[in-house]
């Protein structure tokens, strides 16, 4: 019989909130999302109360919830939101009896694992659906880096939770190396995800500037992305170019770290690149991995197309864990 939670997925700029049918450890079926703006929240209790106003019902006393950063302890901070949340708190501050709370990518990789084919377009590599033995790695960029990875071994699905996105930047060419050196007058440490991310391409767009010597224009983040994907400001695109190189490199660079024999690229961009991504040079520096190039032109490199995987994710989380 099935019965309905609720499902989270707190993001650096958006709490997104949903009522999920779950039943026999799997979702059934995840109703229409409530998006809030973090940022006109003071904490995640207000907006879990704002969720409640969208209802024509009570909250559910269960709780499903995909979190932007390190999931364990007694506080939970997010790495790009100033909100904290105490789990032991949870009943006394939200009337909720039970929960599973999940990092947000480790969320995407419980949605990988409850999709079917119809839930990805695929990009490159062998055009065949995702493994159903071996590892698959999702990243995706968005507010952050996320990264996780989905084992699939005898017919279980385990997802490994992971802070990928901060592994060190290593740059592969000389303009790279310009960039990194114009992050590190404002970074004392450079990861991937100061350049693979929602304000990566603000970053990469300020360095070109400064290595052509032109002036920059500030535009906010939105603006830039635009005048990228559209192509009306010939650095903006010059800089999404240098985005996508990144983002194959350090999307192959995991999969090897992994020993992935799969890739599922996700997060807040990741639907918005899909018509540039193919156009762009990601596949060749996947791939461009020395003695390891055949491996990588024979792995499947999928861009998941459901609009809420996060919400998804909760609920399947939450399903396999109390079903």
């Amino acid at each position: 019989m099935s019965r309905t939670i609720a499902v989270a997925d707190i993001g650096g700029t958006h709490a997104r909130f949903a009522l999920a049918e779950i039943d026999g450890g799997h979702v059934v079926r995840l109703h229409e999302p409530v998006t809030l703006k973090t940022a006109e929240h003071a904490s995640f209790q207000t907006a879990w109360q704002d969720f409640g106003a969208h209802l024509d019902r009570a909250l559910p006393i269960e709780l499903g919830m995909a979190f932007a950063g390190p999931v364990g302890g007694e506080l939970l901070k997010l790495t790009n939101n100033p909100w904290v949340i105490r789990p032991a708190l949870m009943n006394e501050k939200l009337g909720v009896e039970r929960y599973v709370i999940v990092n947000d990518f480790g969320a995407v990789a419980h949605a990988v694992a409850a999709l079917g084919d119809d839930g990805f377009d695929h990009l490159f590599g062998p055009d065949e659906p995702l493994p159903s033995e071996g590892i698959t790695t999702i990243v995706g960029p968005g507010t952050g880096l996320g990264v996780a990875a989905l084992l699939r071994r005898e017919g279980r699905a385990d997802v490994i939770e992971t802070e990928g996105g901060h592994v060190d930047f290593a740059p592969l060419d000389g303009l790279e190396d310009k960039i990194l050196a114009h992050l590190r007058q404002n970074f004392r440490r450079v990861s991937v995800e100061r350049l693979a991310c929602g304000s990566g391409l603000s970053n990469i767009h300020a360095a070109l500037a400064a290595v052509e010597g032109q002036p920059l224009i500030q535009r906010d983040n939105k603006e830039l992305w635009s005048a990228a994907l559209d192509g009306s400001d010939s650095l903006a695109a010059a800089a999404l170019d240098r985005f996508c190189l990144i983002l194959g490199a350090v999307a192959g660079d995991l999969a090897l770290a992994h020993g992935s024999n799969a890739v599922v690229i996700a997060g807040g961009l990741g639907l918005r690149l899909r018509e540039h991504l193919p156009k762009s040079g990601f596949e060749t520096r996947f791939v461009a991995k020395g003695r390891f190039e055949r491996r990588m032109e024979a792995m499947p490199v999928k861009l998941i197309t459901h609009p809420q995987p996060g919400l998804l994710g909760a609920a399947a989380a939450f399903a396999k864990a109390n079903p």
